[in-house]
């Protein structure tokens, strides 16, 4: 912002630091909304903007001012989301070709991630299941170790088994999603309890015991 005068800059920067500090999606747009009419032509502005009508659902308007901030900054790290935004709208083939077009290669390792995240997203919307689980077998799923970020893999991949109706797998990943998820950027740690809930049950179902009828013709 420093091609800004002083005033708007600051007034500009209390904008954006709202949008990022409200919890309600809405009002952070708003805020957002209220940074783009005083500097529609800043990149950080546009892509605060971005963000926060991907967080309130605004699917097109986030599109539109991510495509924006992507022409301002020649940034792709924007890809992941705006290849979520075509996912949300319904244009699976929209949300393909960015995930797998000339504009995905050469990012950084975190991005590339984001965007196989998006890719199983996209598999499971078209019925593919098992392609969902295969966009996620990277090798930071082979390690099986938690790293910066991997919160959100591991748990998009346990989604990705579930779906595919691998629930003991699944299980398993939502539980190191919760360990790898400090920040409670998701809700892995219910997902593993309702799975654990779910396998005590068919522990407890009466047909997994042994007949009593069975027991009269033991030795």
């Amino acid at each position: 912002m420093r091609t800004l005068p002083a005033d708007l800059a600051d007034a500009v920067a209390r904008q954006i630091v709202a949008a990022s500090l409200t919890e309600d999606p809405d009002r952070a747009y708003q805020h957002a909304l209220a940074a783009r009419r005083l500097a529609a032509r800043v990149g950080v502005v546009r892509e605060t903007c971005g963000i926060a009508a991907y967080r309130a659902g605004n699917w097109a308007d986030a599109l539109a001012e991510l495509r924006a901030a992507r022409r301002l900054t020649g940034r792709n790290s924007y890809l992941p989301l705006m290849a979520d935004c075509e996912r949300a709208l319904g244009r699976l083939d929209r949300a393909l070709a960015l995930v797998s077009g000339p504009e995905s290669r050469g990012l950084d390792r975190a991005t590339e991630i984001e965007l196989r995240i998006v890719e199983s997203g996209i598999r499971r919307d078209q019925g593919l299941p098992e392609a969902a689980v295969v966009a996620l077998q990277l090798p930071e799923i082979g390690a099986g170790r938690p790293y910066a970020g991997s919160a959100r893999l591991f748990y998009a991949y346990a989604d990705a088994l579930l779906d595919a109706g691998r629930e003991k797998e699944a299980r398993d990943w939502f539980g190191r999603a919760a360990a790898a998820d400090t920040r409670d950027e998701t809700d892995a740690i219910e997902r593993f309890e309702e799975l654990d809930e779910i396998e005590f049950a068919d522990l407890d179902d009466p047909a997994d015991l042994d007949d009593p009828a069975d027991l009269d013709d033991l030795p």
